[in-house]
């Protein structure tokens, strides 16, 4: 069952579509009949674990594999009929940094400019332009292996902006960088966004990346999207107003049929020895309920918060289990193939 989502972006035209698309390699199904729909503008988030198909997505939008089934049309362009068209229209960003550490910054962006076909006359200007977008306009001339991690995934972003396209593809765009970096690569993003008109499909398996950057999130399990809608959509999607943390200082295996018993709770997490995250329709009356119930039973309580819904409770919600849970998984061989020539349909 998934959220609405179009909220007021419903008006504006399309910047991408995708129509029951499927992925397969050989009998593993790595997409299944996903459907979504993108409007110009919107930041658009794929918010799953490592291994879920959000990856495999944008490689089938972006034209670098072929579509087993469905189609998607990206800035009015068949991927599978027109992939050229699309190519010129898009800025793609992957998750690796991939911009080459001993060339300078500017010839690192040159280089990409001369691959798009960008003018000579135009080149100057647009590397100038992205350079002050992302703030690298000081360091220039310096060699790309000297600049840090959130200054390398900044010049991987202005590379994808030097030939002006419209749609920005962005692969775990933050992935390995610092909370620091990480925030500053959000701000950067959302201006980019309003001063550059550009609508961006981003994956990402930050919860918070999600909730801050994106207009609406389309949450992804297992090759399937389960989910879609704003944040606040998807936040209300789940029965619950409101989420108490309590740890208790014993753990038993009773704890968690107690909390599930208490009138008003519509789920129960368990995080860990001990501690649990209660979704509940009314967050004081419960918290009430949680003292009561310990101090009947002599428990003690080393903690008790009453927080609002989060999208960690969203995505527990619609696939059952935390998105934490799932961050390091064994790939399964048939990812291999996704290396190999002459992928089969």
């Amino acid at each position: 069952m998934s959220a609405p989502g179009n909220g007021s972006l419903a008006g504006r035209p399309a910047a991408m579509e995708v129509e029951h698309i499927v992925k397969r390699y050989g009998d593993f199904e790595a997409v299944k009949d996903v459907s979504f729909r993108v409007a110009e503008g919107e930041i658009f988030g794929l918010l799953g674990p490592n291994g879920a198909g959000k990856s495999t997505l944008i490689r089938m939008m972006t034209t670098l594999i072929p579509v087993t089934a469905g189609k998607a049309i990206v800035a009015g362009h068949n991927v599978e009929v027109d992939p050229d068209d699309v190519r010129r229209r898009i800025g793609v960003i992957p998750q690796a940094l991939t911009s080459d550490p001993d060339l300078t910054v500017e010839e690192n962006l040159l280089i990409y400019a001369k691959l798009y076909s960008v003018p000579r006359a135009q080149r100057e200007k647009n590397i100038t332009e992205v350079l002050e977008a992302v703030d690298l306009i000081k360091w220039r001339e310096a060699p790309t292996k000297t600049l840090s991690g959130g200054m390398r995934r900044r010049l991987e972003i202005a590379r994808g902006l030097v030939h002006d396209p419209r749609i920005f593809f962005l692969d775990e765009p933050t992935t390995g960088l610092d909370p620091v970096s990480r925030i500053a690569v959000w701000e950067m993003l959302n201006n980019l966004k309003a001063t550059r008109k550009l609508t961006m499909l981003l994956t990402t398996h930050y919860m918070e990346e999600a909730d801050k950057l994106c207009d609406r999130i389309a949450i992804v399990d297992h090759g399937k999207l389960v989910a879609l809608g704003t944040p606040t959509e998807l936040k209300n999607s789940v029965a619950g107003a409101n989420v108490v943390e309590v740890h208790f200082d014993r753990e038993t295996d009773e704890w968690k049929g107690r909390l599930e018993g208490l009138e008003g709770v519509t789920s129960v997490q368990p995080e860990s020895s001990g501690f649990y995250r209660v979704i509940t329709r009314s967050g004081s009356k419960t918290t009430m309920q949680i003292v009561e119930l310990a101090a009947s039973l002599g428990e003690t309580l080393t903690s008790l918060s009453v927080q609002n819904t989060t999208l960690d409770d969203v995505f527990v919600h619609y696939t059952g289990r935390q998105l934490r849970d799932e961050q390091v998984k064994p790939m399964m061989a048939s990812w291999a193939m996704l290396q190999r020539p002459g992928d089969q349909r």
